[in-house]
């Protein structure tokens, strides 16, 4: 049971569980095969036969217990997201029909003949803010739906290598608002699912760029990670990414909601206008929670502020790569 609880934070499918007992029952089995040529007293075949038979029973009864408690847990965590999931249409379905309403309701304006001129411009101007708003929900739900639970079909690649691909799409924003995004070295070389760690990274970074402060000469969002040994409450090595960056900061009255669906804790109070739905945070949230890790923010000690997320460690090897060599976009 210990060992499913262990498996199932790790992340690991009924897949790996059963594989996982195949090769434990061919290691035991080998070394019966060995061991056989080396009993000296004498025995019947029947009794080699019942030895080997109460290995595999012995076997088959731990996976029994491990993949019973293992399975208990994924159910229990399919029903949270499922509850979670609903909750989350519910809120996008408002959202989008407040959209779509506010455009229908525009048009409709339009098409009266003693709409004025100015009207008529902030109708149009209506319609468009609503629907790129509508967009950027889709674009933010497409996000999810590339996201895979199933641990065989995920892409995993390098760290440094996930890292730089988030640098590379959001280029184009950063050179617009003047900001440096680069890598603090070294990265971990740690295997990570390329889609949710992308997807965190951009969601992180692009917010960063976004949030920075007009008024500093030399604006930066810096990527950094680090991999934590077991700590003393037990619980298992985790690599730990930070987005850094030295924009305007976030209110410390805001900072427990942040990651919650549509909250927004700089409406209204940006320097510039920024575009948003606030779902970003929440699915960098769930996303990390589904792979076992945890996000959170922080202010930064030199101003602005610390977003971060955790993955856990399945092998004690991933602590103890190499990095890449730094990128830098501007």
């Amino acid at each position: 049971m210990e060992l499913g609880e262990l498996r199932y934070k790790q992340g690991f499918d009924a897949y790996q569980l059963f594989k996982e007992y195949e090769l434990l029952g061919g290691v035991l089995f080998a070394f019966l095969a060995t061991a056989v040529d080396e009993i000296e007293q004498p025995c019947k075949r029947s009794e080699l036969l019942q030895c080997a038979h109460r290995v595999f029973h012995a076997v088959a009864i731990i996976q029994q217990a491990t993949t019973m408690h293992f399975l208990r847990k994924s159910a229990a965590q399919v029903g949270a997201r499922e509850q979670q999931l609903r909750g989350f249409n519910r809120t996008v379905s408002h959202e989008l029909k407040n959209r779509v309403g506010a455009i229908r309701g525009a048009y409709s304006l339009l098409c009266e003949s003693w709409v004025s001129e100015s009207e008529r411009n902030r109708f149009i101007e209506m319609i468009g803010e609503n629907a790129e708003k509508m967009h950027v929900v889709l674009e933010d739900l497409i996000s999810l739906s590339r996201l895979d639970g199933s641990a065989r079909q995920q892409k995993n690649v390098l760290l440094p290598s996930a890292a730089a691909e988030a640098i590379r799409q959001l280029r184009q924003l950063a050179r617009s608002r003047d900001v440096t995004v680069r890598l603090s070295p070294p990265l971990p070389a740690v295997e990570v699912n390329a889609a949710a760690v992308e997807l965190c990274l951009t969601n992180y970074i692009s917010n960063a760029i976004k949030y920075s402060d007009p008024e500093k000469a030399d604006r930066f969002v810096e990527i950094a990670a680090r991999v934590n040994d077991r700590r003393e409450d037990g619980v298992d090595p985790e690599l730990i990414v930070e987005v850094r960056d030295n924009g305007i900061g976030i209110p410390s009255e805001a900072r427990d909601k942040l990651f919650d669906r549509f909250f927004r804790a700089l409406d209204g109070n940006a320097p510039h206008e920024v575009e948003g739905t606030g779902l970003g945070l929440s699915i960098v949230r769930e996303t990390v929670e589904m792979l076992g890790g945890r996000a959170w923010a922080e202010p930064s000690p030199i101003g602005g502020s610390v977003f971060a997320f955790s993955l856990p460690c399945r092998r004690s090897a991933d602590g103890f790569g190499t990095s890449a060599d730094a990128a830098t976009s501007r």
